[in-house]
């Protein structure tokens, strides 16, 4: 499958969280002209017999479930993209564990959307077993939605630390808003490590740092407004912060000094912890 046309893959069980995430899909899928696949994983069922005090499993029970889910998801998709555009859905239900299923999927996929509960249940930020795994091993960036209705105003912020490696992050956030007519706000945080220099040459040079890094990326897209953010500060602190009004937050997977570890280190955890809007995990798609 061409870049240009992979799928949107969203995982859903038919909990609110995975509603909500459905309804972001639909709204990205057709902001991007993207297919929308909707993923239905129902396990693989463990027949413990009659013997221990257990009715015997009915495999065909699960996935009529999952039919049924997949088409209350099917109509939420449909309806989220109906003001944006139209968009194509295909619906998949497999006998297999969320998380396998969910990261062979996203080998084609342009991104990969979950809930914040429900599968993998990201109760405490990314603590659930399937969205941690997924958010680790995953081929193509992965987007966490919280059981919150989405922000339709705000802007589109990034977490950046200008290293190499965050070029992801910083392209993800720059077409999602361009895509929502939203002002980007860039992100860097800085300290006093290097004690060679001055608090303001630190400054001074972290925003050159965050100027550089955004360059390309605002000629590319001059129609996107752009506000850049540097302050000695917490990279976690200072990134909820910043996204407190938000409608999207994009971080990268991998990162160096202040964001060090911005996915599933301590700061990434702190991060979805506490946001309150969606959260994009950038990574290329491999």
């Amino acid at each position: 499958m061409s870049a240009d046309n992979a799928p949107v893959v969203v995982g859903a069980d038919g909990s609110r969280s995975a509603i909500g995430a459905v309804r972001w899909a639909a709204a990205d899928a057709a902001r991007h002209g993207s297919p929308l696949h909707i993923v239905y994983a129902i396990g693989v069922p463990i027949d413990v017999g009659p013997t221990l005090g257990y009715a015997p499993i009915d495999a065909e029970s699960y996935r009529k479930a999952g039919q049924e889910a997949l088409a209350e998801a099917r109509e939420i998709a449909t309806a989220a993209a109906a003001t944006i555009g139209p968009i194509e859905i295909e619906t998949v239900v497999r006998e297999a564990a969320p998380v396998p299923l969910l990261r062979e999927r996203s080998t084609t996929a342009r991104i990969l959307v979950v809930g914040t509960r429900g599968l993998g249940a990201l109760r405490r930020g990314l603590l659930g077993s399937v969205s941690t795994s997924l958010a680790r091993h995953a081929h193509c960036p992965v987007a966490v939605i919280p059981e919150l209705a989405e922000r339709t105003d705000g802007p589109v912020v990034v977490g950046t630390d200008c290293s190499p490696s965050s070029v992801h992050a910083i392209a993800v956030a720059f077409d999602q808003a361009a895509r929502r007519g939203a002002e980007l706000v860039a992100v860097t945080a800085w300290s006093e490590f290097y004690r060679y220099l001055s608090r303001a040459e630190l400054a001074a040079e972290a925003e050159s740092k965050l100027s550089d890094a955004l360059a390309p990326w605002r000629t590319r897209y001059p129609e996107v407004a752009v506000r850049q953010v540097v302050a000695e500060e917490r990279p976690a602190r200072l990134l909820i912060d910043t996204a407190a009004d938000a409608r999207l937050l994009v971080v990268g997977s991998h990162g160096r000094g202040g964001f060090v570890g911005m996915t599933l280190g301590s700061v990434g955890q702190a991060v979805l912890h506490a946001a309150e809007c969606p959260v994009i995990i950038a990574r290329s798609a491999s």
